[in-house]
Formats: structure tokens, C-alpha cells, sequence
């Protein structure tokens, strides 16, 4: 054992992540990693001393420790060692070092500063040995040795024994061993003890209440065994209060036949098995299933057209055709109130309107609202329900939410049915199939009612952002509507009419402290969101109301208008910029459309060419059918190949599209490829204020294609002046708002031949 006197300068530092070892302590360690070994075998022929320094949770190395001796070690078979380590005194790391591989410091030896009135620290010592003995009253089992710790007079010794066997977190034991004034030291061990005695207090007042309540259910259940037994003495049978009260809940609620038999099965069931049992709870919870089902309750539709209409309209701006729809629903749903509704599925980006529209449709009807989202849904259980074998059995959503509705014709929103997972498990596609089937519905089985519920009544309303995960089936059962994305006038005019509004409420502000002007609107639209929806764009809005609010709550109670200049003082610099058209005609660059889950953008089609032997490189991250569309194109031209043009067969054809890291595919960019490729072999430049989508086939055939209405508003906004649009695809300009409409100039093309005129400048 290492004499307490020698202070050596340099020592090895073991780094302790189970707690800190305090002075005059011990710590009793197994050690099987051979570094650590090493550290003992380099201590044991060296002074005997280990610096043992704390880390805290989050990784932090402390810079003091405690210098321990090695008091008692013994070496077992395989490598594996147990050491005794006795605190001997506290140091603060000068300088970290290796010796001899040996993770070691530069230390100088902390110590105590006591007050020069020693009747201070005696009554600190006293007040510690108190609180010590309250610990030790309150803490069951307590070995007798452990109580010698009260007996202990020397304060320092004290302090640091007694701040050991507590509970507390590493950086309060830490900021004790770091304090070297033995008076302040006191004071964060009495804070620290104090912590630990209310903890234990807690700790036996929650015993107690358990012990109480476990002799109480034990003197209940006794009484109840006792009066069964007088009963029967008495020639009369024991009866469950339970059975009674549900009997006549039963007795007074309105049931379909089946549903009335089950339960009375399940309570005659009840009525012989003991009420403490397992078998007991279950029949009970499905008897109250029953009582709590609206099976036979149901609202009265109020379908007013005019009515309905201006929800709508209040409710949500734009989207016509699929309020004309709705309406049409309630206007049929009017005229024949026991036809059978179709389900609706609402197909849109996210933040565009399909789960308020929802809402909306509840409202129209009178009826009540039911969400219930099925993105993550795995098991097949979900929806059907457990059987009731099971202990803690429950049924499926579906009858979850119209016990939750209160009524047997809810409008039931399926929110992200696209998101429906499937495993192991089971399919829960599979089983939505009964629920939105009108053939099948009106006698839906969940596994745990076991029993038929009708619902025919509900009206089922889907939402998805895709169909391509919707298994064919399932898409069979739904009309789908589609709200697309909204254009830049249409959030802008949401956001006036409705975000600024709601944001402004929700920030306790008023139109008198805060005021968004149009450019503003304009700028947090195009500059800080990029998204079909308007959820982003209410994001914005609302952080601007909110460095509003901190201005107004500090006193400045000045009007506050948000301007286009000064939206990044709110918001910080723009997050996305818009691609606009090239300045000037350039060869090799053509501008198609593309149309994505945010609206529609222009998209640069770059081409080069490299001495080589007709090699076709792809690069920007294009799926395969844009790179399909990339080999026609060059099949094309090697068809119709002008005598003044390269040789595609002589050189390696580069084709890019710019902002590599996003993927992008689809046919629509056939022609913009085309051109681009005939311009750099051509050495002919392309317009730069033109725009052209469409797929090509080998034959030069320009074949119509989707989104429209989006790469219009997008080749608006970047600064197009003309569009070549598939042939077939001009009747889709209706779509396009007159205003922007007006504004464009459109040429329909059939022919590739036809698009090269005017995309073309040809030369002499």
C-alpha cells in the first residue's frame, strides 16, 4: 500500500466513466482490457499511484481527479486482474503526457482550505452527521458498518466518505470534488443530501399507498369470498355486481339482433367466472364495446346546395372541379338519400387541401368528422381488430373512430392510404377492401366484435400523394379526384385571404401592428418556399407575425409592414432561387419543361461533343425513360442527318442536365434533347426564349404528355415568350388561368421537323 505522504509529479491517468472515486474510498475494479493492465503493472513498479479522473456522460475528461493507492490486487487465469483502489488525495492535471505508452500527466496536489473558526466547521459536521443519520433512518438494511460513517470527526474525511454513498449525477459529485474550500464543500453536500433524503421519503411514501391499496384489494376480495359462501348457506346464489349494472345497460340500449345476442352470451359467460380473473376483464371489456358502439345511432344529413357551396367556398379558394364534384356528390346524396355514395379519394402533393376538404364535406353533410391516418400501417390487425382471446384484445381503427364519432354515419377520412405498408403480418390493403366495398360493408366483421356492423352508412373519404402505391384493387373501389398544386397567384391570394389572417390571430397581433404588402407575400412565396401546398408558406408567415410579436410584447407598438425588401430581416437570406431563361441563344442548350410535386420549371438541356467513335455518356441523375428518350434522339438524327452537320459516329455525344443531385425522368424532354443534340452537331444555336416539351417516337412523331399547367406557369416565370407544346396537348391550355395565358405565345408541333423550325436559328 502507497504511503499517503509520497506526491509524485507525473502519474498514469485511468479515465472512470461509472462515477467518481473521492478521497479516502475505495474502489474495487475487474479489469480485463490489457492497456488498463498495463497501467497497474506501470503503477505497481513505479510509485503505486493511479490518477483516476471522471468522464461525464457526454464524453467530457475532467481535469481533476483523485490520486489513488493500489491497495489490494490479485492476477487470475486469462489475462484477467482485480485491484483495490484506495482514494488518497485530490490533484488538478498540469499537462497530459504518454510515459512508456502509458496515458500519464503532469499533476499538482489540491488542498483543503478550512476556516479559521473552528466552531464553524463543527457545527457543519454536526449538521452533516444529522442528515446522515435521517438518510440512514429512512434507508432499510443499512449495514452496521456503513453507520460508522456518523463516528467520523475529521470534517474533510467526512464530507467526502459521506458525498460518496450518495445519489446524485456525475457533475454535481464533480463541482464537489473540484471545491476546495471545506466550508463550501459542506454546503453542496447538504444540498446533495437533502436531494437524497426527500428522494427516499417519496420512495417510502409510494411503497406505503402500494401496500395499503394490495391489503385492501386483499380485504375486498376476501369479503366477497365470504358473503358467496353466506349466500349459499342462505340457499340463494352469489351474483356479481358487474353482471347486474351490464344487464341493464344492455336492457335499455338499442342493438341489431346479432349484436344484442352476442352480448348477452359474453354476459351469461361473465356471470360464472370469478370477477378477479383474466377471462373475467376480457368479457367484460367486450360487453362494454358493445354498450359504447353507436350501432343504431345516426345524424340527419342537411344538405343545402347554396349552404354547401359557400363552405366550400370559405373554406378553400380555387379548386373548382373538385368542388363541382363535391357538390355534385351532396346533390345526388339529396335526391337519393339511400344510394349507395362512391368513395371519394382526394390525389395531391402534401399542403394542397385533400384532409380540410375532408372537413368540409362533414360540415356540407351536418355530420360528424372522423381522421384516421394509415401511413406506417403494417398489421393487418389495424383495421380488422384482435381477436378477443387475447389479453388487452381491442378492435380496429374502423370501430375505433365511430365509437370515438358517437354515430353509425360519420364522414370518415382514410388519410395517406398510399403509405399502407404491408408484412409479415398481413395486408392491410387487403382488408380495406371489405371496409370501402358497398357490395360488402354493410356487414363488416372486425375480428374482436366477432359480429357484423354496418357500415354503409359512413361516408369513406381517401387521400393519397400517389397512385402508383395502390394496389390495383383497392384503386378499383375509389373515384379519384385530383387537386393539383397551386400556382404562385393562388398562394398569394390564399395567403391574403386566409394564412395572414390565422397567423396573425394565433400571434395575439392585429391589422393595426402588422401588415403584409403584395410584394411581400410575393417574395416569401418565390424566395423561401418551394412546394405545391401552402403549409411552408403559413410556416413563413407565421415566424414573421412572430418577431412581430417580440417587437410589439417589448413596447414598439409602431405598424409593422412587411415589404419585399424587408422579408429577409425576418426570415435571413432567400432559400431558393428560380431558373431563368439564358440571356442569349447559345448551341447545344435547349430549354424543356418539367413538372414536378411543386409546380413546373424550366430544365436545361446542355449537350457536347468529344472526339470519340458515337458513345452516348448521360449524366445529371436521369431515370430511365429520359434516357430511352435521349437514345431516340440520336437515332432521329442519325436518320435525318444534314449534309453540313458532324458525323454523330465520329464523335462521343456529352448530354447533361444541370443540378446533378436531383433525379429527374419522364418522356417529356424528348424534344428539348433532340434539339439540343441537332444544335451542337448543326453548330446552330437554340432560342433562348423558347420552350418546348414532348416525347418523341423513332419516327419523329411528337407525342402529347402530362402537367401542362404547370410547365406553362413555370416557363412564365422564368421568362419564356413562346412554348411548343404537343398538338394534342393544346386542348390542356383551358387549365391555364386566362391572365398568364394571354401572356404566352403557344405553337402546336406534331413533327420534330416542326418543333427545329422554330427552335433552330439556322445559319447561312
Amino acid at each position: 500500500m502507497t504511503n499517503s505522504g509520497d506526491v509524485p509529479d507525473i502519474i498514469p491517468i485511468h479515465l472512470f466513466n461509472q462515477g467518481i472515486l473521492m478521497p479516502y474510498t475505495v474502489l474495487p475494479l475487474t479489469v480485463t482490457d490489457p492497456d488498463m493492465i498495463a497501467m497497474i503493472d506501470h503503477a505497481v513498479n513505479g510509485d503505486k499511484i493511479i490518477g483516476v479522473v471522471a468522464e461525464s456522460p457526454d464524453g467530457k475528461k475532467y481535469r481533476v481527479g483523485t490520486a489513488a493507492g493500489i491497495w489490494k490486487l490479485y492476477r487470475f487465469p486469462g489475462d484477467v486482474v482485480r485491484v483495490t483502489l484506495k482514494g488518497l488525495y485530490r490533484f488538478r492535471i498540469v499537462e497530459e503526457m504518454e510515459v512508456d505508452g502509458i496515458p500519464s500527466a503532469r499533476v499538482e496536489r489540491l488542498n483543503t482550505e478550512f476556516p479559521e473558526d473552528s466552531d464553524e466547521l463543527e457545527a457543519w459536521r454536526r449538521s452533516i452527521e444529522l442528515q446522515l443519520r435521517k438518510i440512514m433512518e429512512l434507508t432499510p438494511g443499512i449495514p452496521d458498518e456503513l453507520q460508522l460513517i456518523t463516528l467520523l470527526r475529521d470534517p474533510e474525511k467526512l464530507s467526502f466518505v459521506a458525498a460518496s454513498g450518495l445519489e446524485a449525477p456525475v457533475f454535481e459529485k464533480q463541482t464537489f470534488l473540484e471545491e476546495n474550500s471545506i466550508v463550501l464543500r459542506f454546503r453542496l453536500l447538504r444540498s446533495m443530501m437533502n436531494y437524497e433524503i426527500q428522494r427516499l421519503k417519496l420512495r417510502e411514501h409510494i411503497e406505503g399507498q402500494v401496500r395499503m391499496e394490495m391489503e385492501q384489494d386483499q380485504k375486498e376480495y376476501y369479503l366477497k369470498e365470504k358473503m358467496k359462501v353466506i349466500q349459499k348457506e342462505l340457499g340463494g346464489s352469489a351474483v356479481n355486481p358487474d353482471v347486474v349494472e351490464l344487464s341493464e345497460k344492455l336492457a335499455h340500449k338499442r342493438l341489431p339482433q346479432s349484436a344484442a345476442d352476442a352480448a348477452e352470451e359474453e354476459l351469461k359467460r361473465l356471470s360464472k367466472l370469478h370477477p378477479g380473473s383474466p377471462e373475467a376483464g376480457v368479457a367484460r371489456s367486450y360487453i362494454e364495446w358493445i354498450l359504447q358502439l353507436p350501432w343504431l345511432e345516426r345524424t340527419v344529413d342537411r344538405i343545402d346546395i347554396a349552404e354547401a357551396n359557400r363552405i366550400l367556398n370559405s373554406d378553400h379558394y380555387d379548386l373548382k372541379d373538385v368542388k363541382t364534384r363535391v357538390l355534385e356528390f351532396l346533390a345526388v346524396r339529396k335526391l337519393n338519400p339511400e344510394g349507395k355514395a362512391p368513395v371519394i379519394c382526394f390525389v395531391g402533393p402534401p399542403g394542397v387541401g385533400k384532409t380540410s376538404m375532408g372537413r368540409s364535406i362533414a360540415r356540407a353533410l351536418g355530420r360528424k368528422f372522423i381522421r384516421l391516418s394509415l401511413g406506417g400501417v403494417h398489421d393487418e390487425a389495424e383495421i380488422r381488430g384482435h381477436r378477443k382471446t387475447y389479453i388487452g384484445a381491442m378492435p380496429g381503427r374502423i370501430i375505433q373512430g365511430l365509437k370515438e364519432a358517437g354515430s353509425a354515419n360519420p364522414v370518415f377520412m382514410l388519410d395517406e392510404i398510399d403509405k399502407l405498408g404491408r408484412d409479415y403480418r398481413g395486408d392491410p390493403t387487403s382488408a380495406l377492401l371489405e371496409v370501402l366495398d358497398p357490395e360488402q360493408n354493410f356487414s363488416f366483421r372486425d375480428n374482436y366484435l366477432n359480429t357484423p356492423f354496418d357500415l354503409s352508412g359512413v361516408k369513406f373519404i381517401t387521400t393519397a400523394n400517389t397512385l402508383e402505391t395502390i394496389p390495383g384493387p383497392l384503386l378499383d373501389r375509389m373515384e379519384i379526384i385530383r387537386i393539383p398544386g397551386y400556382t404562385e397567384d393562388d398562394k398569394y391570394q390564399i395567403a391574403r385571404r386566409y394564412l395572414v389572417k390565422r397567423q396573425v390571430e394565433r400571434t395575439g397581433l392585429s391589422g393595426k401592428l402588422v401588415r403584409f404588402t403584395q410584394s411581400g407575400l410575393r417574395c416569401i412565396i418565390k424566395r423561401y418556399t418551394r412546394e405545391a401546398g401552402v403549409r411552408e408558406l403559413e410556416r413563413s408567415i407565421g415566424a414573421v407575425c412572430r418577431k412581430c410579436a417580440v417587437k410589439v410584447a417589448s413596447g414598439d407598438m409602431a405598424m409593422t409592414t412587411v415589404t419585399e425588401k424587408t422579408v429577409p430581416d425576418y426570415l435571413g437570406s432567400w432559400k431558393f432561387t428560380r431558373e431563368s431563361r439564358l440571356p442569349e441563344p447559345r448551341v447545344g442548350v435547349a430549354t424543356g419543361l418539367a413538372w414536378t410535386a411543386v409546380g413546373g420549371e424550366i430544365l436545361m438541356i446542355e449537350t457536347l461533343l468529344l472526339p470519340g467513335n458515337g458513345k452516348l455518356i448521360l449524366t445529371g441523375q436521369l431515370g430511365d425513360v429520359m434516357k430511352e428518350s435521349a437514345q431516340a434522339a440520336l437515332s432521329w438524327i442519325r436518320s435525318n442527318r444534314r449534309d453540313h452537320c458532324k458525323d454523330p459516329s465520329e464523335y462521343d455525344i456529352h448530354i447533361h442536365v444541370p443540378a446533378g443531385a436531383t433525379p429527374k425522368d419522364g418522356p417529356s424532354a424528348g424534344v428539348a434533347i433532340t434539339a439540343s443534340v441537332f444544335s451542337a452537331l448543326c453548330e446552330e444555336p437554340v432560342r433562348n426564349k423558347v420552350a418546348v416539351t414532348g416525347e418523341i417516337t423513332l419516327r419523329g412523331t411528337v407525342l402529347p404528355v402530362g402537367g401542362i399547367k404547370e410547365k406553362v406557369l413555370g416557363a412564365i416565370a422564368a421568362g419564356i415568350e413562346k412554348i411548343l407544346l404537343p398538338a394534342e396537348n393544346m386542348r390542356d391550355l383551358e387549365e391555364v388561368p386566362k391572365v398568364q395565358r394571354e401572356t404566352m405565345e403557344f405553337v402546336p408541333v406534331s413533327e420534330i421537323g416542326q418543333a427545329m423550325e422554330h427552335l433552330i436559328i439556322r445559319g447561312n
